[in-house]
């Protein structure tokens, strides 16, 4: 990755919200357009359980919105809805795609990777990776599988790694900021911004305390 790429993603990724699995895609929908009008900087749309038609709809809408706000716009693992709706990039776990053959189908479009420890993350950067997704750093209800690695492990990848650290899971306004401290670019969000009583203030209130923990913005 050139400095001048780094720089920009690094920049895109202070708000990220990753949308939740409800079966009310119309709320989905109105909560993303309220995020990224509250300053969200990219969208993860992720839909484990949706079928392949409706994924794609949904993935063309998010698209349009996060275009219009100049949001990036990222799918969970399919890379083929992903391509089919252009999207900025696609985010992969452990058990998805390897980053490898994702980067062969992808091309120049960004890539995150799920990390839970520092193998992971070292292993996910000399694959290629973009940008990493570390976490859970806390305790979270969005993902039932999420296993805890905390603050420790945070550090010691932000430390050991040259490309941007997104740290996700259990992350509130009232920690976003030490996530921060501890070396991450921005943060990750489900519940704290998709299943908020007014999804444009949490965003809002979430980005604020991200530019004021971190130098860079």
């Amino acid at each position: 990755m050139t400095r001048e790429r780094w720089r920009e993603l690094q920049t895109r990724l202070a708000l990220y919200v990753v949308t939740d699995e409800g079966n009310d895609t119309e709320r989905l929908l109105r909560a993303v357009r309220e995020a990224v009008a509250g300053g969200a900087t990219a969208v993860q749309l992720r839909r484990k359980q949706e079928d392949g038609r409706r994924f794609v709809e949904l993935g063309h809408a998010v698209r349009a919105i996060t275009r219009e706000a100049g949001a990036l716009y990222f799918v969970n693992d399919r890379v083929d809805i992903a391509l089919v709706t252009d999207a900025d990039g696609v985010h992969i776990g452990q058990s998805d795609i390897p980053c490898l053959d994702a980067r062969r189908l992808m091309g120049d479009r960004w890539i995150g990777v799920s990390a839970g420890s520092l193998k992971e993350a070292l292993q996910a950067e000399r694959d290629g990776a973009d940008y990493l997704g570390v976490g859970a750093v806390f305790p979270t209800t969005s993902k039932d599988d999420a296993e805890v690695c905390g603050m420790d492990v945070l550090r010691d990848i932000a430390r050991a790694v040259q490309i941007p650290v997104v740290a996700i899971g259990g992350i509130q306004a009232d920690n976003a900021a030490d996530v921060v401290r501890a070396g991450a670019r921005g943060v990750a969000v489900v519940s704290a911004v998709m299943l908020a009583e007014d999804p444009r203030r949490a965003a809002s209130h979430l980005c604020g305390v991200v530019r004021a923990a971190a130098p860079i913005y």
